[in-house]
């Protein structure tokens, strides 16, 4: 019998017909499938997107060139270059700062080391290109990014700023004595 079962089989395409109708029967399921450009997906509250700098709610921003991101990357794809602001005395600023997303992992130490809270991690990941340079960011693009991706932005730490302002203006007033030059050896 079990030979006139496989010509019968064999004969009205039974495996095909099974097939056609899981098939249909999938037709009208609802498609699992997100259709990305159109649809973006929701990304947690935890992942670690393109790294953006921060700005405080003046304007002004936040990183002061501790360079303390550099050393804790470990594919070395940071470089700070740090000076002094010329406007505000004893004030350090990120003069240059470049981040090659090439190399960059999306670890998150950047973030961790920083003592003032200037890099976030964004939910950014549309970083295709078809020129891997523009995927080396300057300050200004990061600041750009992270103005459209974190725009409610902390106060000024105020009262600091303005004791530590009053203080260097007490010191300059007070003339600090120089150094005299000594007798010739």
């Amino acid at each position: 019998m079990s030979g006139v079962a496989n010509l019968l089989k064999t004969v009205f395409f039974s495996e095909i017909a099974r097939g056609l109708v899981l098939t249909f029967r999938h037709i009208f399921v609802k498609p699992v499938t997100a259709q990305y450009p159109h649809q973006k997906r929701d990304l947690p509250d935890g992942y670690r997107g393109v790294i953006v700098h921060l700005r405080y709610d003046d304007g002004s921003e936040k990183c002061v060139g501790c360079a303390l991101c550099e050393a804790a990357c470990p594919s070395h794809c940071i470089t700070v270059v740090s000076g002094e602001d010329p406007a505000l005395p004893q004030r350090r600023i990120a003069k240059e700062y470049i981040l090659d997303v090439t190399k960059c992992v999306f670890c998150g130490f950047c973030v961790q080391a920083c003592p003032v809270d200037a890099l976030a991690a964004s939910k950014e990941y549309e970083m295709a290109t078809d020129n891997k340079r523009n995927l080396i960011m300057n300050k200004e693009f990061m600041l750009a990014l992270g103005d459209r991706y974190f725009p409610d932005r902390p106060k000024r730490p105020k009262p600091y700023l303005e004791a530590r302002l009053a203080f260097f203006k007490e010191m300059k007033e007070a003339a600090f004595p120089t150094a005299k030059p000594g007798p010739v050896l």
